[in-house]
């Protein structure tokens, strides 16, 4: 699966997809994808993994990097399609902490238009 990132906006959040391995080879161009997002208004990022094939350190670099980027201008990013495996990086590099994982957009969206306090 070709690497690839596409992105549009549903209610009020950006919901960016991204497709297959996120690497030292793609990392650069998925931060990027997402800076070029946020320097166009993307504030509230929902990211959609359901795709991703494989995620190892560089690009989990990238994934905190655009968070805190988002952080520091009062937005916000979460994910949501996680499978197992990606689900498990983020376990063992205790991001689940940071990261909010939805099951779907839905959520996402309600988790954005309620934000608990």
């Amino acid at each position: 699966m070709d690497f690839a990132v596409e992105h549009r906006v549903e209610k009020g959040l950006t919901v960016v997809k991204i497709s297959g391995e996120i690497d030292v080879f793609t990392s650069p161009r998925l931060r990027e994808a997402l800076l070029d997002i946020i320097d166009n208004g993307g504030a509230y990022l929902v990211i959609d993994l359901g795709e991703v094939t494989f995620l190892d350190s560089t690009g989990l670099g990238v994934l905190v990097g655009i968070y805190h980027r988002l952080r520091a201008r009062d937005g916000s990013m979460s994910f949501m399609g996680v499978n197992d495996r990606v689900r498990r990086v983020f376990h063992v590099t205790q991001l689940t902490k940071i990261f909010v994982l939805h099951h779907s957009l839905e959520d996402a969206i309600a988790a954005h238009e309620s934000p608990a306090s």
